[in-house]
């Protein structure tokens, strides 16, 4: 059940979000961006001491850990995420430049320095008190969108800046036009490059989105239960209606495939998996694939192990031609929409003005009650949304 304080029903957000609205439209001064992502190791000896920040409070011992970290341990015990936020945040700040916002980007990781708590010190240190986050990720589930959520109100307890620094974050901008362009750009280069091949592009190809498994009881719990999703819930149902969109004017199939199962096999995930996608469409005399990472922000270890080295070895091992696309990356577009994302909220814009390329958005600025439920975890603490 919800407690009001003073009228604050969102804990540790400004008095424009305070009250919970769907779509924030009254305009807010932020001091800062704080810009939040996942984080990765930047060295072999990082490797194990990440993936217990990754794993904590789950009890998973360091021999089990060691399975996953040879991942890393293939790129020299570096993750790509780190140097690719580094980018990103100065492709921001340019784009901010250009525009003659003066508007600082603060960045901090859940998992690997710099930690949110680092950004929330440096954002004391600097006289900052209201934050518009936005984080790495496009669609809403629990680990895309509420444990953000959750580990920023972790950061403001840890660093007793909670009352202090408030904390709003910008909406899950997964039918963005600047988060779609890149993948219609690629999509269709892709199709380029299978048709160079002497393959034809809409007979002989399959169009694989990929994007991270979660378990299925997480996913039938993503986004607010009033929407009436199907029992993949919002995260499949936001991935499926931004596909529609790139192949939108193309005639290739398609489907919605996953990658990066980690729980056991006892436990229900989403599926298919990209590999055992890939097998079927051999068998059924596809002989090309245009692999196209829709749930991915950049380039990091989940693109670059399971689908760069892993997916595309398979489609070779079955004699199949395999191109993957582009994600976001630093893309003009993308970087564009990212900074269009927070002048909404900066400007208050109405929802009627904010393009949304799918029936499913605009989504909300503040996040329902009981959206994206951890069935394992439970609710625990967050911001930028309605409790629980």
């Amino acid at each position: 059940m919800t407690t009001i304080t003073n009228g604050q029903l969102v804990p540790g957000a400004t008095p424009a979000a305070a009250c919970g609205p769907e779509h924030v439209e009254e305009p807010v001064q932020y001091d800062a961006i704080l810009l939040a992502s996942f984080g990765g190791p930047e060295g072999q000896d990082d490797v194990i001491p990440f993936l217990r920040n990754v794993t904590r409070g789950r009890g998973i011992p360091d021999e089990r850990l060691e399975e996953v970290a040879h991942h890393y341990r293939a790129f020299g015990g570096v993750s790509p995420i780190n140097e690719q936020n580094r980018e990103l945040k100065a492709a921001i700040e340019a784009e901010l430049a250009k525009r003659g916002i003066d508007l600082p980007v603060l960045w901090g990781n859940r998992n690997w320095d710099p930690y949110l708590r680092d950004a929330l010190a440096e954002a004391k240190e600097r006289g900052f008190t209201k934050l518009i986050a936005v984080a790495t990720s496009a669609y809403s589930s629990y680990s895309s969108c509420r444990q953000y959520r959750e580990d920023f109100h972790i950061a403001l307890d840890e660093t007793g800046l909670m009352g202090e620094i408030f904390i709003d974050k910008v909406r899950q901008f997964f039918d963005h036009p600047g988060f779609v362009a890149p993948f219609v750009e690629g999509t269709r280069q892709g199709l380029a490059d299978v048709a160079a091949q002497g393959i034809d592009p809409v007979t002989e190809t399959r169009v694989l989105f990929s994007t991270h498994s979660i378990p299925s009881a997480d996913a039938e719990r993503s986004g607010p239960k009033e929407r009436g999703f199907d029992e993949n819930g919002a995260y499949a149902a936001q991935h499926n209606a931004v596909a529609e969109v790139v192949m939108q004017g193309l005639e290739t199939p398609w489907d919605l495939v996953y990658q990066s199962r980690s729980g056991p096999p006892s436990q229900p995930w989403l599926e298919p998996d990209i590999n055992d996608r890939i097998e079927e469409l051999a068998a059924e005399g596809v002989k090309a694939v245009v692999i196209v990472p829709l749930g991915f922000v950049s380039d990091h270890m989940e693109v670059k192990w399971d689908l760069d080295t892993e997916a595309l070895e398979t489609a070779k091992e079955h004699g199949m031609f395999a191109v993957r696309t582009q994600t976001p990356g630093v893309h003009d577009a993308y970087v564009a929409g990212l900074v269009d994302l927070v002048l909404e909220r900066v400007n208050g814009t109405p929802k009627a003005e904010r393009p949304a390329l799918t029936p499913l958005g605009p989504w909300y600025d503040v996040c329902r009650p009981g959206c994206c439920e951890n069935v394992r975890l439970g609710f625990k603490p967050a911001l930028a949304g309605l409790a629980p």
